[in-house]
């Protein structure tokens, strides 16, 4: 029984004899417990075999065996007369015991020290899990995050499979508890000089320049890179100062000048390559990439290459509902309408086919084609 109880009943100065005269006595209401129940209560011993838990039951709650070994981290910081919560893990064993879990409690404790490190910037280590597409799969103090591709230095860039059970240390850069997500940078880390002379690169950088880079991630909507940021002769003051860089987007629109639909198939994390700077938002010290920019706009000869009238030689590449898209040179595709396609023709993907160049809209970069005949009418449209 409780020691506050015992104290009650001192002072009432009657010895009850039953339990109900005891409850009576003392105003004290047992709880019926249930397996996963959540409970409160107040810790009245820590040992290192057992902590026990006044819950307000007949008899006090007890953290032992696996449960007590799971509390270990929390026993460093738990005293007589902390108020904790706990789950019932058996509201009574062979003797008589209330079986306690305090592992969501440990795991709260897990969360507030990220969040404590997110605010601090403090470094903490994770061992590597599971390597995938996006980057990898950590643990740490028993808690899984996650470490993307563009958050890791240069020198595991197209490497993370080399990480895999092997401990490293990073910085937490996001938590969300409720959404059980947490993300960590390494190269807050290893990159930290250089990250923190982000502003300095940003003054070196403007729309047009070609940088070299590397490239760190790949996403569905484009490709992240590591851009060099060279420094101008005046600039150069420390040897240090020669790794300055600068994170970029290559969005998938700027990847080529054909129709690009996996940036996976141009690129791979830890490639070396060229872009070009067609912008640069302060706020998030991040720049907007092309690598097209710096190929030549296959469009810009098309009145050349492609007169109309000419007759042409293409793929089918696309299907829709108004016709058919052909494409007749990287960057270059054509579209033959519905209505100048007979109804008794069955066109796939990946079909070879000649056709008429009929219009050629420089613009819009558009042009309409026609389906070749064996011989081409006068005046056909």
């Amino acid at each position: 029984m409780a020691k506050k109880t015992i104290k009650a009943v001192k002072k009432s100065g009657k010895e009850p004899q039953t339990m109900d005269e005891l409850l009576k006595a003392t105003g004290y209401k047992l709880k019926g417990l249930k397996k996963g129940q959540l409970v409160e209560g107040v810790v009245t011993d820590v040992t290192r075999g057992a902590i026990l838990i006044d819950i307000g039951a007949k008899t006090e709650g007890v953290v032992v065996d696996k449960e007590l070994e799971v509390a270990r981290e929390l026993m460093e910081h738990l005293s007589v007369g902390d108020t904790v919560q706990a789950y019932v893990g058996s509201p009574e064993n062979e003797r008589g015991q209330i079986l306690l879990s305090l592992r969501q409690a440990v795991m709260d404790k897990r969360w507030e020290l990220f969040e404590r490190l997110l605010k601090t910037g403090e470094a903490v280590a994770v061992r590597g899990l599971e390597v995938n597409k996006g980057g990898i799969i950590v643990r740490s103090r028993g808690v899984r995050g996650f470490v993307p591709s563009s958050q890791f230095g240069r020198k595991y860039l197209g490497k993370l499979d080399e990480l895999k059970n092997e401990k490293f240390e990073v910085k937490v850069i996001e938590v969300d508890r409720e959404k059980n997500r947490l993300i960590f940078s390494e190269k807050a880390v290893s990159e930290q000089e250089a990250l923190a002379k982000q502003n300095e690169a940003l003054k070196l950088v403007s729309p047009g320049d070609e940088l070299s880079g590397v490239v760190s991630g790949i996403m569905p909507f484009g490709v992240f890179v590591r851009a060099n940021v060279p420094l101008k002769k005046k600039a150069k003051t420390k040897q240090a100062d020669k790794e300055l860089f600068l994170e970029g987007l290559v969005h998938i629109s700027e990847i080529s000048w054909e129709k690009v639909e996996n940036p996976g198939n141009y690129f791979k994390t830890g490639d070396k390559i060229k872009v070009k700077v067609i912008g640069v938002d302060e706020k998030s010290a991040r720049l907007n990439l092309s690598v097209k920019q710096l190929m030549a706009d296959p469009w810009e000869k098309i009145a050349k290459d492609y007169p109309e009238g000419s007759k042409v030689k293409g793929e089918i590449t696309r299907m829709a509902s108004f016709g058919a898209f052909v494409s007749l040179a990287a960057g270059v595709d054509g579209l033959i309408h519905i209505s100048k396609i007979p109804a008794d023709s069955q066109f796939k993907v990946g079909q070879k086919i000649e056709c008429f160049v009929e219009q050629v809209d420089m613009s819009h970069r558009r042009m309409s084609l026609s389906l070749a005949l064996i011989k081409k009418p006068v005046g056909y449209k």
